[in-house]
């Protein structure tokens, strides 16, 4: 009987881990593309602004990985920024922001 306690309680607290599971190489290519061609089109193909605002890791100085992916996730109210949480999970969002707020996106564009 301790065992099945055991083996039930071991269940639960490994759940949420595997439930927040890292982001596959085939789904960062999508959010790349998703990021250069949709985020591109109000932020600017080189992410230094346009209709939205530039998404630089210098324009983005001082805000969290948390801040950042609930504004992906939910947009902002008052603007043209869409919430983008049906097509995206939290753990995408989340690395979106780190990728923007690490400057890796421009990287990976060569600029």
């Amino acid at each position: 009987m301790n065992r099945l306690i055991w083996l039930a309680l071991s269940l639960m607290l490994t759940l949420p881990v595997l439930a927040a599971s890292p982001v596959s190489s085939e789904r960062e290519k999508e959010l790349r593309n998703l990021m250069i061609q949709d985020c591109g089109s109000c932020h600017g193909l080189t992410l230094n602004g346009g209709l939205g605002p530039a998404l630089l890791p210098a324009s983005l100085q001082g805000k969290s990985a948390d801040y950042v992916s609930s504004v992906i996730l939910d947009g902002r109210p008052a603007s043209a920024m869409p919430g983008w949480r049906p097509l995206i999970s939290e753990t995408e969002a989340r690395w979106m922001a780190e990728l923007l707020l690490n400057g890796g996106l421009l990287s990976e564009q060569g600029s």
